[in-house]
């Protein structure tokens, strides 16, 4: 019998329609707050049009995203302000669209609306969006956003690949973020989830049994995550296609996202989707059960019911990341010759009062007034930058090597370049790189050396920093202003509209309650 296939988007959050022509593809955000209950606990979360995980967005290459964001925030347990990043889009000239609250633009105050206007400009790929302004992601926001090309070179791997095979992982908390994060920020221990969910939904030790998330399969049709008895073929790496690569798991980080090949070719029954969290530190949290995060492989003709298999076994063959290679264009930028421009970066971490992360010796805070309007201002040299800013200038088309130095603290810090995807050029594990290393835009560190490369043809400020909100806001973060004359004028300017401009005044003129 011919095997069949169908590709699964898998996206972790710690993460059909197609055609050949341009499209103005509209979406409408209503960014409210709403009781829900994942884990069966009910408490307020942030929420897109009510849903967690939000709104699906799905587009085509030529196409270009209206997002209309309607700011309906009231609930003062929570960040009323918002601004929503769309994670893994380059932004070429419309930095401004980039959803990094103060980095690139001012929140969206509460009772105010902004149109998110991007032109995919021929990218593909699954990629995912939230929440941008301090912790508020944790609180729900956020959803997946896949751009599917009608020319994958992988569609003759798979048939069957729409809504209901995106598979997203995310951690949740009972109590609202900025409560979880003051506590933090204090100097007390790292935050710990109440459940871990696979589509929106979890348990915890003590809650009700909810119904597993189902995806469902045909037999004969063809996520340390894992589905029991199925070998995965990992096509694309954050939304970069790759060399397929046949793996029975693989670790999954904050950001990260991969698309797989499953074939189902085994016996009509139910099977365990394992996502079992690994915890960074000893949990103090009793509602956790980290192992307890499943979701079901229903095939159809299978009983209505969980799988009675043992649904603890360990996956083989779990990937090593330095092994991927993407498909296209292999090969870091500048090879193996040195780089124009290397930076280190090492991290650290203190408590003496109160918890502060810091690269270099330095905590990153946000300015008063964004990156990018600074730059569009004029601020072209490091010194037109506060200390606590750590902006680092970039010159147009230099190739940029980051060595990124971990610390032996027991922590994987999933590291996100915003504007570009990147060359990992040396990993946490495996050999030095030039010809074909894994391209992706998160990369985990944690007490070794990680060097990737990008070339800085791409002008306008990004952000680097760690995916872990709790260490973002507690100072985790560089932003690399890149060209910054480049922004101003000439083929690669930014193109900033009335309405972008206007954010600041109406969220300078706000209380600092709703700031």
């Amino acid at each position: 019998m011919v095997s069949l296939s169908s590709s699964f988007k898998l996206l972790a959050q710690l993460a059909l329609f197609s055609t050949a022509f341009a499209a103005d593809v509209n979406y409408v955000f209503d960014i409210v707050n709403v009781n829900i209950a994942p884990d069966g606990f009910s408490r307020p979360a942030v929420l897109v049009n009510g849903a967690f995980p939000g709104t699906l967005i799905e587009a085509t290459p030529a196409d270009t995203l209206h997002i209309t964001v309607n700011n309906q925030l009231t609930n003062p347990l929570m960040r009323r302000s918002t601004s929503i990043h769309w994670h893994g889009l380059f932004q070429g000239r419309t930095a401004s669209e980039d959803g990094a609250a103060m980095v690139t633009q001012c929140p969206i105050a509460p009772g105010n609306s902004y149109t998110y206007d991007i032109p995919l400009q021929g990218q593909a790929g699954t990629h995912w969006y939230h929440s941008h302004l301090s912790s508020q992601y944790v609180d729900g926001l956020r959803g997946v956003l896949v751009v599917r090309d009608p020319s994958d070179p992988h569609l003759p791997l798979y048939d069957y690949d729409d809504a209901n095979t995106v598979i997203t992982l995310g951690d949740w908390y009972h109590l609202p973020a900025p409560g979880i994060q003051a506590t933090y920020m204090a100097g007390n221990h790292e935050p710990v989830p109440d459940s871990g969910t696979i589509n929106g939904i979890g348990r915890y030790v003590g809650g009700p049994s909810i119904a597993r998330a189902r995806v469902n399969v045909v037999s004969g049709k063809n996520f340390e995550f894992s589905i029991e008895n199925h070998s995965l073929t990992i096509i694309e790496v954050d939304g970069i296609n790759h060399v397929p690569k046949v793996v029975g798991g693989f670790e999954i980080f904050a950001g990260q996202r991969y698309s797989v090949v499953v074939h189902a070719d085994q016996p009509v029954r139910n099977y365990w989707i394992r996502a079992p969290m690994e915890l960074q530190h000893d949990s103090d949290n009793d509602n956790l059960d980290p192992e307890d995060v499943y979701a079901v492989l229903h095939y159809e003709g299978a009983p209505n019911a969980e799988p009675t298999t043992r649904a603890d076994r360990s996956p083989s063959n779990v990937l090593k990341e330095y092994e991927l290679a993407p498909l296209e264009n292999p090969g870091a930028p500048g090879g193996s010759a040195p780089a124009d421009h290397v930076i280190d970066l090492q991290y650290s971490r203190t408590t003496s009062g109160g918890t502060q992360w810091k690269f270099n010796g330095i905590q990153y805070h946000s300015p008063t007034e964004p990156t990018l309007l600074k730059i569009l201002g004029g601020a072209t040299l490091p010194s037109d930058f506060t200390t606590s800013e750590h902006t680092l200038v970039l010159n147009h088309n230099e190739i940029a090597e980051i060595h990124l130095h971990g610390s032996a603290n027991g922590h994987d810090h999933p590291f996100h370049l915003h504007g570009h995807a990147f060359d990992i050029i040396q990993g946490e594990s495996g050999p030095a790189n030039y010809v074909n290393p894994p391209r992706r835009d998160v990369v985990a560190v944690k007490d070794g050396t990680v060097i990737i490369r990008f070339k800085a043809d791409n002008p306008g400020p990004w952000f680097l920093h760690c995916h872990i909100d709790w260490h973002l806001e507690a100072g985790l973060a560089v932003v690399f202003a890149e060209a910054p004359a480049e922004n101003l004028s000439g083929p690669k300017a930014q193109i900033i509209k009335p309405e972008w401009s206007a954010l600041c005044p109406i969220y300078d003129a706000l209380p600092p309650s709703l700031q």
